[in-house]
């Protein structure tokens, strides 16, 4: 309310309009995260055993109205992914005779998948290119970084902090580890047999005052493969780790003769990085 009172004693018109909109998209965003952690509140009592009857008399509501909310609203899964306008950063590169930076096609169209599934989710976003050395910045809230180590090394230097999975390189090549159980995932794209590997976690900031969402391939397809498989399983990992860090890898199924991605599934376990949120 004092913040309503400022407003008004404003004596230029476009100043308070302006500040009255910033405030409005800011009370509209706390709304939205409200009603989602009350949903995600009213589906843990149903799924705790209470009938819809139960839970209204609990928290003095009718019956319609838990049904209400219960089928309307942001859902619980929302926050996976940010509780703001999302920020997605792709690392870029520079071609030969392109002045412009340039981001793969499979990495374009991972970014609308991403940019689809947040619009389901009452999302905004928007993208930056992230021009060559990669130096990201990873210290923002609702951030989600797309691109292999390979064009984002500062993100590989963040990676360093899992110690079940992340990316290596040798003289043929980048390749993916899962070092609890010891394997090497390589990418035979080229040969008979097409597919690419990714890696999908969520990783901390620099400022240790959060953490940030990681998706990327060895080549272009795994990159598109991890937002696929992110947006098929989106409630799933949601339910399994919430906001809490945790990374996992995907195999992306090509075919070989368009070379689009098939199908996507997981080949690892979903490590959760306990002892950290």
């Amino acid at each position: 309310m004092i913040e309503i009172q400022g407003l008004t004693e404003l004596s230029d018109p476009a100043e308070r309009a302006r500040r009255a909109g910033g405030l409005i998209d800011e009370h509209q965003a706390s709304i939205l995260e409200l009603s989602r952690i009350r949903r995600e509140a009213l589906e843990e009592l149903l799924s705790a055993g209470m009938t819809q009857v139960q839970i209204a008399g609990q928290i003095g509501m009718t019956r319609a109205r838990v049904g209400q909310l219960l089928s309307s609203g942001p859902r619980p899964e929302r926050i996976f992914l940010g509780s703001g306008e999302l920020t997605v950063a792709l690392g870029g590169k520079r071609e030969a005779e392109k002045p412009k930076l340039v981001v793969s096609a499979e990495m374009l169209a991972g970014y609308e998948r991403i940019s689809e599934l947040a619009r389901n989710l009452n999302l905004k976003t928007h993208n930056e290119v992230v021009p060559p050395p990669g130096m990201v910045n990873l210290n923002r809230p609702n951030l989600i970084v797309v691109g292999s180590p390979r064009i984002l090394p500062f993100v590989g230097q963040v990676l360093e902090s899992d110690a079940s999975l992340g990316f290596e390189s040798d003289e043929r090549g980048w390749y993916l580890v899962d070092r609890v159980a010891g394997m090497e995932f390589r990418s035979p794209i080229g040969n008979e047999k097409q597919s690419d590997y990714a890696y999908i976690g969520r990783l901390p900031r620099p400022d240790g005052k959060g953490t940030f969402l990681y998706l990327a391939g060895i080549h272009g397809p795994g990159t598109l493969g991890a937002t696929q498989f992110l947006e098929a399983n989106l409630e799933k990992l949601y339910r399994e780790v919430k906001t809490r860090r945790f990374s996992l890898l995907v195999k992306c199924n090509l075919d070989e003769h368009t070379g689009n991605v098939e199908s996507v599934d997981q080949v690892t376990p979903l490590y959760k990085h306990e002892g950290v949120s």
